[in-house]
């Protein structure tokens, strides 16, 4: 398309979960819902469209190693933009991928900076590691390279227990998350285990990423303070090979990962029952390829999510947490088009017919 080009796409519109229109026009890159005057170098498309979709917990310039080059990065993003991810909430990344925001042609993305960890407590080369008393000054200088976010790891395994173990003391959680938010910084943290998330809840935090840990003591105090969890179920899948490997040295550790992976289902279930809001991650970019979205969705469905909930958790509603527009008038035209209805089956979102990014189409 040219930049002259109007692109009609007419059929099912869903603007939300409930407001379905017949057509949007795309004039000059942004939505309308007004028929353009005189517009004569019209492409026209038909399908079911949804807002350009969310990963809420991703990592664009980080491999199982560490950074990557540019251009990994590059094909990390093009993987996530053809599975019709338009935004991306990048969860940590060692990476500087500025020079993404000057791609029209590669998604958005929503930078944490990059993990904050404590010492000898994480996977090498992804975090900053310290120690308690430097937790405040480097989450704000992370909260000034992100954009809104900051990443911490709550939990990690701790070789004196041999198991997963909180990483931070909560005078230290409070001191930092306040300090944050001062700065205007939303902050989420990496937590696999049971015994971190009281302490980072009662602190202020903002999201917690896979979760998990949640119980029946816990997800109260979640659904009571509005944080949000993002599962990541499709990495959650790998916990019983993990722990098959972590056998032989950590064998308290395997066992948790296991206990924790069989009752995953059970956990996500049970906080989005209580009200906890619930979005769609995979956590690609560690060890696994990007473009995985779709099989997160269905992962929730799985979990007991209502279809048209776990599609929200990557369209409307995660875009609405994240600040973003949907298909709203005058909005950017980020958008996806399907064969069928994703509400009536969710793996529709395995197929997109068409994304369109910034206006154009792509792909």
């Amino acid at each position: 398309m040219s930049d002259h080009a109007v692109l009609h796409v007419k059929g099912r519109v869903l603007v939300g979960p409930d407001e379905v229109r017949d057509e949007l026009w795309v004039v000059g890159g942004r939505i309308t819902y007004e028929r353009p005057a005189g517009a004569r170098d019209v492409r026209t498309v038909a399908g079911w469209v949804l807002p350009g979709l969310v990963d809420a917990h991703c990592h664009v310039g980080l491999d199982q190693h560490g950074p990557v080059p540019d251009e990994v990065s590059e094909k990390q993003a093009l993987a996530d933009r053809d599975a019709g991810t338009l935004l991306v909430r990048d969860a940590g990344s060692p990476s500087d991928t500025r020079w993404i925001d000057d791609r029209a042609d590669l998604p958005k993305i929503i930078r944490a900076g990059r993990h904050i960890a404590r010492t000898r407590r994480y996977i090498r080369n992804y975090a900053h590691e310290i120690e308690p008393e430097d937790l405040v000054a480097y989450v704000a200088r992370e909260a000034r390279r992100g954009d809104g976010w900051v990443k911490l790891v709550g939990d990690w395994i701790d070789r004196g227990t041999g198991d997963l173990g909180a990483c931070w003391p909560r005078d230290a959680v409070e001191a930092a998350i306040t300090e944050a938010h001062r700065l205007g910084a939303r902050v989420t943290a990496h937590c696999f285990a049971e015994d971190s998330l009281r302490d980072l809840v009662e602190a202020g935090i903002d999201c917690v990423e896979h979760a998990t840990g949640l119980t029946e003591d816990t997800i109260p105090l979640f659904a009571s303070r509005g944080v949000a969890i993002v599962p990541t179920l499709v990495n959650i899948a790998t916990f019983p090979r993990l722990a098959d490997g972590g056998d032989a040295k950590f064998p308290r550790w395997s066992a948790h990962m296991r206990r924790l992976h069989e009752r995953r289902y059970d956990t996500v279930r049970a906080a989005y029952d209580a009200g906890i809001p619930v979005y769609v991650g995979t956590d690609a970019g560690g060890t696994l390829p990007h473009g995985l979205v779709a099989d997160e969705v269905a992962e929730l469905v799985t979990a007991g999510i209502p279809r048209v909930e776990a599609l929200s958790a990557t369209a409307w509603g995660a875009r609405r947490w994240l600040g973003r527009p949907g298909l709203d008038e005058g909005a950017p035209a980020d958008l996806v088009v399907y064969e069928g209805d994703p509400r009536a089956d969710v793996r529709v979102l395995g197929a997109p017919r068409l994304v369109v990014l910034n206006g154009r189409p792509v792909g």
